[in-house]
């Protein structure tokens, strides 16, 4: 089994910056693919941003270029930079784990319970 927890969310002002963690435990060799999805009040969960092993990033449109994801292999970490935040980035932020992407190789996707973003106007 593998855990995510995030941190790092909370509230700010529009144009603010906010840097979410996710910290990854249990029984984990390799994690290939690390993602971020987000979702808001009466709206879908959408992805925003994946990561690989090596640091390869891939982004959303609606980023913008404002957000960027990283990610620290030796401590299993994985983050998220939000620069120039707007109030349509508020939403809950989940990390996670997709199907297929975990050694030993995982039969489902893990995610973590979230962590709540607020950007004030």
């Amino acid at each position: 089994q593998v855990q995510l927890v995030e941190s790092g969310g909370g509230l700010v002002q529009a144009g603010g910056s906010l840097r979410l963690s996710c910290a990854a435990s249990g029984r984990i060799f390799k994690i290939s693919v690390m993602a971020w999805h987000r979702q808001a009040p009466g709206k879908a969960r959408e992805l925003v941003a994946t990561t690989t092993f090596n640091g390869t990033p891939q982004y959303a449109d609606s980023v913008g270029g404002r957000f960027t994801i990283s990610r620290d292999n030796a401590k299993n970490m994985l983050y998220l930079e939000m620069n120039s935040l707007k109030p349509e980035d508020t939403a809950v932020y989940y990390c996670s784990v997709p199907r297929g992407a975990l050694l030993p190789l995982n039969e489902r996707a893990y995610w973590g319970q979230g962590t709540q973003v607020t950007v004030s106007s």
